[in-house]
């Protein structure tokens, strides 16, 4: 057991030295909606891949960075051995969209806390507001590159 949590490890190490991940709650639709949106507004340059918080993949970095492996209500952005959560996620991820989106990073302005609570009540009420799948999203096959597991 212990090798293969080491492999593990050794593996996510090297993934994220040279790539920025979006991990994503996976039965969100609000979430998955998200995903979709970034996919369709991205820059043509954007090394973004993804993967789900309930996921293998997902449950390392969240181990590697001392975050909840329970409690999924925040994206959570890994920029190399950095990572951003919560309205700051958000607002990185929108500099890495084309056009207008992109415009929305200038929100960052705003103090921390007040962007923070915005974003944890619309967290708080996702299912509520948007609903839940059974099972974590699916990538079509043309997609599946973009998606670690």
């Amino acid at each position: 057991m212990d090798s293969l949590v080491k492999s593990a490890s050794t593996d996510i190490r090297s993934l994220t030295i040279n790539q920025e991940i979006l991990l994503f709650d996976g039965v969100c639709n609000l979430c998955n909606g998200a995903v979709q949106f970034i996919l369709d507004h991205e820059k043509p340059n954007s090394q973004l891949t993804f993967t789900s918080l309930q996921s293998q993949t997902g449950q390392t970095l969240l181990q590697k960075f001392n975050l909840s492996t329970q409690q999924f209500d925040s994206l959570v952005l890994v920029v190399g051995e950095r990572f951003y959560t919560e309205s700051t996620a958000a607002l990185r991820l929108a500099r890495k969209l084309k056009r207008i989106w992109s415009w929305l990073y200038w929100l960052i302005i705003i103090p921390k806390p007040i962007r923070d609570w915005g974003y944890k009540l619309i967290a708080r009420n996702r299912y509520k507001w948007f609903g839940q799948k059974e099972s974590c999203m699916i990538p079509t096959p043309e997609l599946k590159a973009r998606f670690l597991d």
